[in-house]
């Protein structure tokens, strides 16, 4: 851990599902991700890591443990209270960009910040320096269709920092991508870890996850202890 303090801590988190039999997914899950490290939480199909970053997300809440969000206990939180946390702590990147077709690029940067209750303008100008700083200043007027899967990524990537979130959430962030695009969106998260932000990303690819800092690995719901970095 990079620092002392925590940004994430679960503590026992387990989710089951209702069924006949019911199904236990997550089993006495343990993580603690520190401010400014970035984290693969690596594993194989099946393994539990999209529960993983649902719970994570606050997409979806654990049937056992406890989540504790920059020291926030998220099961004392109502629903309104939910969305506040994930519109203005957590940044997410979908493997599948999620950008609106229909928006240019600075305009789909920009409902990052959407749900903060920013001025349109200061969306405007914190797109403006996202982009600069992913390298697509020069694309801020092009549609998505015309960029390249590496170049929505970096959007998406721009898009989910808006918010400067406590923490950024990327599920299978490369895999959509080509080998050198996959390289150059590993390469910015390893520089927006260098300057300071907090990365948990879900992988299962060991490859990718050797680019993090800290790898930890899920199997069949539970986190079997080994930490890489």
């Amino acid at each position: 851990m990079s620092t002392s303090t925590a940004v994430i801590e679960l503590s026992g988190i387990g989710r089951r599902f209702a069924g006949d039999p019911p199904v236990d997914v997550l089993h006495d899950v343990d993580l603690t991700i520190g401010a400014g490290e970035f984290v693969a939480i690596v594993g194989p199909s099946g393994s539990g890591k999209s529960t993983l970053l649902n719970i994570l997300g606050l997409l979806d809440s654990p049937t056992a443990g406890r989540y504790l969000l920059d020291g926030i206990d998220t099961a004392t939180v109502n629903h309104r209270g939910r969305a506040r946390l994930r519109a203005g702590r957590l940044g997410f990147v979908f493997q599948a960009f999620q950008l609106l077709p229909q928006l240019t690029v600075r305009e789909n940067v920009s409902l990052g910040g959407l749900y903060l209750g920013l001025s349109l303008r200061e969306r405007g100008r914190r797109a403006d320096v996202l982009l600069d700083r992913v390298g697509l200043g020069h694309r801020r007027d092009a549609r998505p269709a015309t960029l390249s899967g590496g170049e929505r990524q970096r959007v998406a990537i721009a898009r989910a920092l808006v918010a400067d979130p406590s923490v950024l959430l990327a599920d299978e962030p490369t895999g959509n991508l080509d080998t050198a695009s996959a390289a150059a969106v590993l390469t910015l998260f390893a520089e927006l870890h260098t300057e300071g932000a907090t990365i948990a990303m879900i992988t299962h690819d060991p490859g990718v996850a050797d680019r993090a800092a800290r790898s930890v690995r899920i199997v069949d719901g539970r986190v079997d202890g080994r930490v890489d970095g």
